[in-house]
């Protein structure tokens, strides 16, 4: 991190450096398109907008792409001065959240020697995962989205986000940073269903918070990772399925893959044919601890 100028009081600008290659338009395309991410962060006029919740802080951050340059320009805002320590907090999360740190170069040369896969690399080539803003947001839209339409799923989210207020107003729209654990936890079961209308989602959330209050997110992103998968099923409301989207979409832990139907269809569109899990295993096995970039690409880009 280098800081390009800093202000005062409420606001700072910091460079966010990416690994090459790296191009920021596919990621704001991803974003524009998640259906969990609607509303929560802007991608107008080529500039990510969005509010985090980093050290019991609100902020805003504003990214736009450096010209000529693997980097980010970032412009943090908060309602008072913004201690060191979270703008360090804010940074990382931002870097992590958008992959600006993935080095692609193994990924790339698996990807060339995969005929099929060639051309979803050619139209995503620089595009870094992006994943969500936290593993405990990703952890609570598991619970969410299970058996209810994703509109629904979105109407719960944002009730959550909107009784806790971590509200910031950025080139004149409202971003909300979804909670922290410990706001999270400050809210009981009987709140919960209050929120969001249904009591086996309440009871899921407010036991899989207070059990995320006690893990280590440096260790699930880091750890060994059968010992982490573990420590996610542990969690009220997270099975198989949960868990794979939480190691890869919230911890950017690529070592595994689940085929599912959404990432059989990926597969058939770009390999042309349809594939049982033996055959999906060896595709997979291709890109070794980088199989899940390859399904995120499938998804994303076949």
């Amino acid at each position: 991190m280098t800081t390009a100028e800093s202000a005062s009081g409420c606001s700072m600008s910091v460079r966010l450096p990416a690994r090459e290659p790296f191009d920021f338009r596919p990621s704001l395309a991803f974003i524009g398109a998640f259906p969990a991410m609607t509303g929560q962060q802007g991608i107008e006029g080529g500039v990510l907008t969005l509010a985090l919740r980093e050290n019991g802080s609100t902020l805003g951050a504003r990214l736009r792409a450096v010209p000529g340059e693997p980097a980010l320009d970032c412009r943090l805002t908060a309602a008072g001065p913004i201690a060191p320590d979270t703008v360090t907090a804010a940074v990382d999360r931002l870097d992590f959240h958008l992959g600006l740190s993935d080095d692609l170069a193994e990924f790339y040369r698996l990807a060339d020697q995969d005929a099929p896969f060639v051309r979803v690399r050619e139209r995503l080539h620089g595009y870094h995962q992006v994943k969500f803003p936290s593993p405990l947001e990703l952890l609570c839209w598991a619970i969410l989205c299970q058996r209810v339409p994703l509109p629904v799923a979105r109407s719960m989210k944002q009730a959550l986000v909107e009784t806790v207020g971590n509200r910031v107003e950025l080139d004149g729209a409202v971003r909300w940073a979804f909670p922290d654990a410990e706001q999270l936890a400050a809210l009981d079961e009987a709140e919960l269903h209050r929120l969001i209308g249904n009591q086996r989602k309440a009871a899921y959330l407010y036991g899989a918070v207070r059990r995320w209050l006690d893990l280590d997110e440096g260790f699930l992103r880091t750890g060994p990772y059968e010992e982490v998968r573990e420590e996610l099923l542990a969690l009220p409301g997270i099975g198989p399925w949960s868990a794979s989207f939480l190691l890869i979409r919230g911890l950017g832990r690529m070592e595994h893959l689940a085929l599912d139907k959404e990432m059989s269809r990926a597969v058939e569109r770009v390999y042309g044919r349809p594939v049982d899990e033996d055959a999906f295993r060896r595709l997979a096995g291709h890109y070794g601890r980088w199989q899940g970039y390859w399904g995120h690409y499938l998804r994303v880009g076949g």
